[in-house]
């Protein structure tokens, strides 16, 4: 013989397990699950790109080719060499050895990168300077720095002069952080990348 006290549990059984049904349905419904959603993935992705990115800069250090590609410089358009009217690199990386690991490196791989140089003003405020870019970057986006020392005898790419000399005219991005001694100023390269 069932009794009604039994019954009354296993109906409060089912009606609990109907709420909480409702309830889960309600929160999948609710969220959004798209292709650009964090997950444990694209996390690892980010994590990898930020290693290739550092990588990149440290073997450009290492090799010679990012102190160039800072002074690849035209003091008569008063832009980066070879640039179109606005001035950056829009398809790809600059036409140097530095430019070339970029493409490489990222281009094959469908990720969209920005290139800028950072320095200081006068007033102590941060300047930049935009090498390359490709667009805005979206949410996943990772970054990486590298510092490089510029000197005031550093020539630049166009074959015009010094750094110093450029500065001094109005001609470079960058001022002079220290007028008076051998020392131009430290410049920051950053790369920015992200899946297309």
């Amino acid at each position: 013989m069932v009794s009604v006290r039994g019954q009354a549990h296993t109906l409060e059984g089912f009606a609990a397990a109907i709420v909480l049904l409702s309830g889960v349905l309600f929160a999948l419904q609710a969220t959004a699950v798209t292709p650009l959603t964090a997950s444990t993935s694209n996390q690892h992705i980010e994590n990898q790109q930020s290693a290739v990115a550092e990588g990149t800069l440290a073997s450009a250090e290492a090799n010679g080719t990012l102190r160039p590609a800072v002074l690849y410089w035209n003091t008569t358009t008063e832009r980066f060499m070879h640039t179109g009217e606005d001035g950056v690199y829009a398809a790809g990386g600059p036409p140097t050895p530095f430019g070339a690991t970029l493409n490489e490196t990222f281009g094959e791989d469908r990720i969209a990168f920005n290139v800028e140089v950072g320095y200081r003003r006068a007033d102590g405020s941060l300047g930049r300077a935009q090498m390359v870019y490709m667009g805005a970057p979206s949410d996943n986006a990772v970054a990486a720095t590298r510092s490089v020392v510029l000197y005031d005898d550093d020539p630049l790419a166009d074959g015009s002069g010094n750094v110093s000399a450029a500065a001094g005219s109005g001609r470079f991005y960058a001022p002079d952080a220290d007028p008076d001694g051998p020392l131009f100023g430290v410049m920051e390269v950053r790369i920015v990348v992200w899946r297309i």
